[in-house]
């Protein structure tokens, strides 16, 4: 007892910050069925303050969504004796399947370098973590093409002035979500920048799973893959079947 009291009286004298993030979701969750074709995920908040506006510098705002992050190998091929082949290849043991950032302006003119890579913002430091087995001395080729791959397939956004902040207190942003997201848990994460330095962040979830006959599918193969594959081949042999006997039909 006496030790939260302690707690409790160490929390009551730490000051206040200046600045902080109120935060708000259009949705905490995305349901993905059979017909999902992609959605769109409104992030909207405001900025609590304990102390005047500052005059003498902007404030800016920055939002990432980070998708269920994992192991991926990158590899480069090239054409030898008229074939192009698998050579050199890179394990990263850390990258996304989806990462978007917003923000009020480009990332270089309201944040610094050592801000960036400390909390991890840019896409650039989100998978820098190699496996020792196959470290590349030109690991940006490879972690450039993952980029520009996964920009091609809307996975990997960046809105460099997708942030509206109005009076420097309200911030609201829209993001696409694509039609081929991972299911699992979505980091959302907010930041407050002033004079290139994060001054306040805050985080948060978004669910993303299968529903309906998605899910049911889902964890039929995962769960009872025996079962899975003679519904599948029974599915097969009647759709080849009713498609041999629609067209001995109409060859009548």
């Amino acid at each position: 007892m006496l030790r939260l009291l302690i707690i409790a009286a160490l929390l009551w004298a730490l000051p206040a910050r200046a600045e902080e993030v109120v935060l708000g979701l259009s949705q905490d969750e995305v349901a993905i069925t059979a017909t999902f074709d992609g959605s769109s995920l409104l992030i909207f908040g405001a900025v609590k303050r304990e102390e005047p506006l500052p005059r003498d510098s902007d404030l800016d705002v920055i939002i990432t969504v980070s998708g269920p992050p994992g192991p991926l190998d990158v590899r480069r091929k090239e054409r030898r004796m008229g074939i192009w082949v698998n050579t050199d290849s890179v394990h990263l043991l850390h990258a996304p399947s989806f990462y978007a950032v917003a923000s009020t302006r480009p990332l270089d003119q309201i944040l610094n370098l050592d801000e960036d890579q400390h909390h991890i913002i840019s896409v650039d430091y989100v998978m820098t973590t190699v496996g020792p087995a196959h470290a590349a001395p030109d690991l940006d080729v490879f972690t450039d093409a993952l980029v520009r791959i996964r920009s091609e397939a809307e996975l990997y956004q960046q809105h460099e002035t997708g942030v509206a902040l109005d009076q420097q207190t309200l911030f609201r942003t829209s993001l696409d979500l694509p039609a081929n997201l991972v299911e699992g848990i979505y980091s959302t994460r907010i930041f407050l920048v002033r004079d290139g330095a994060v001054i306040d962040r805050y985080d948060t979830t978004i669910e993303v799973h299968k529903v309906g006959i998605e899910r049911w599918l889902y964890n039929l193969a995962h769960d009872r893959p025996l079962a899975y594959g003679i519904m599948s081949l029974v599915i097969a042999i009647a759709a080849g079947w009713l498609a041999s006997a629609a067209f001995r039909m109409f060859q009548r």
